[in-house]
């Protein structure tokens, strides 16, 4: 299957692959801000009843680390829902998920970014397990897909439990909980908007602070809606808190196609069109309803990844820069800037690097050439 995908780049928070990050800046971010002040209850955590604001300009004077792609074109760091029937597949699918995800394999032609993979699944037993995975996959193991059958529900420890892991394991890149009602905190109405809400919202966190994905397997209802995502279990809140959706829906329960919907705030809407392969007990996939924008050509990206092609690393100001590629006709400043807001585009179309570092002399500009994976 041929994909137009639009990547973004590597995570450089705790937990994604290790390497330095594609963005560096030594002054305080307007993201720095919110971690401080616009706390998830709405409560003020900067001792201040002042409302933190920024301007245009800040922003685009601020370099921000982009989303990490685990499946680029489908799975980025964050949290999502998985929502299906009870019994449509959805554990076979999240095994193949991990599976692909530790070994680094491309999933239908969706390239994967390489990681370790932690799979909370609650609802089976590691004799189930043993026997699925051997019928998926052959013989053929990792050491870097992780499993677990019993943890703490949110209230009990599992965010303790999650953050060991991420620290034992530095290249940590998805957790699934499979499933949610597993991990729910026990007592207190578990089926209002503010509660389904506060337990995304706890997961997000997490998620967030420590720079992988959280993929969170939970039910649909059985009441038939217009639009697939209202069918998910529970109320709006749950799809409200998180970064993005995945709904499976079977055509016939005895059948063996499906239709995989994807909504999210860093990947485009997809209807995937998908075969359960009964023999190697895998999902396939037949057709893509919607295949993905890719963004129109960058002269002035492309000018700036040319030269860095040819240096392999530069270091030095923005005027420093300009000077160095007389084609770029703009103003210093405006150049920072374009970097600024190109950091996932420069890493994914083209493997470079940026850092923005404030020195002595003034902000320097560094860009790396990096090889890419084969």
């Amino acid at each position: 299957m041929t994909v137009n995908e639009k990547a973004t780049a590597s995570n450089p928070s705790v937990g994604a692959d290790g390497k330095q990050p594609l963005c560096k800046t030594n002054t305080p971010s307007i993201s720095d801000l919110q971690g401080r002040c616009n706390r998830p209850d709405g409560k003020s955590g900067c001792g201040t009843e002042e409302l933190q604001t920024v301007t245009m300009e800040e922003l685009y004077d601020t370099a921000y680390p982009p989303k990490a792609p685990v499946i680029d074109g489908l799975l980025y760091n964050g949290t999502y829902l998985f929502a299906g029937a009870p019994k449509v597949g959805k554990s076979f699918f999240m095994a193949q998920l991990g599976y692909h995800v530790s070994r680094g394999i491309p999933l239908w032609g969706y390239p994967v970014t390489q990681g370790t993979v932690l799979y909370l699944a609650l609802e089976d037993d590691y004799g189930r397990l043993q026997k699925r995975l051997s019928r998926m996959f052959g013989m053929e193991s990792t050491e870097n897909l992780h499993f677990a059958t019993k943890s703490h529900s949110l209230n009990e420890g599992l965010e303790e439990q999650l953050m060991g892991f991420v620290k034992e394991h530095k290249d940590a890149r998805l957790i699934i909980i499979d499933t949610l009602q597993k991990v729910r905190e026990s007592g207190g109405d578990k089926f209002s908007y503010a509660s389904d809400y506060d337990i995304v919202t706890k997961l997000k966190q997490f998620s967030d602070a420590y720079g992988v994905c959280l993929l969170v397997v939970h039910h649909t209802r059985k009441m038939e809606s217009a639009d697939s995502f209202d069918m998910i279990s529970g109320t709006n809140g749950l799809l409200g808190a998180a970064d993005g959706a995945f709904v499976m829906q079977k055509e016939k329960r005895t059948g063996n196609k499906a239709v995989l919907e994807v909504a999210g705030c860093d990947q485009q809407d997809q209807r995937l069109f998908l075969a359960f392969n009964r023999e190697l007990c895998l999902w396939e996939l037949s057709k893509v309803e919607t295949e993905l924008w890719k963004e129109p050509e960058d002269i002035i990206l492309k000018m700036l990844a040319d030269f860095v092609e040819e240096q392999r690393a530069w270091s030095g100001t923005a005027t420093e820069l300009l000077r160095r590629i007389p084609g770029l006709d703009m103003q210093p400043n405006v150049l920072t800037r374009k970097l600024n807001v190109s950091i996932d585009r420069l890493y994914a179309d083209w493997h470079i690097r940026y850092e923005s570092v404030r020195e002595h002399s003034g902000r320097t500009i560094r860009l790396k050439k990096e090889e890419e994976q084969a």
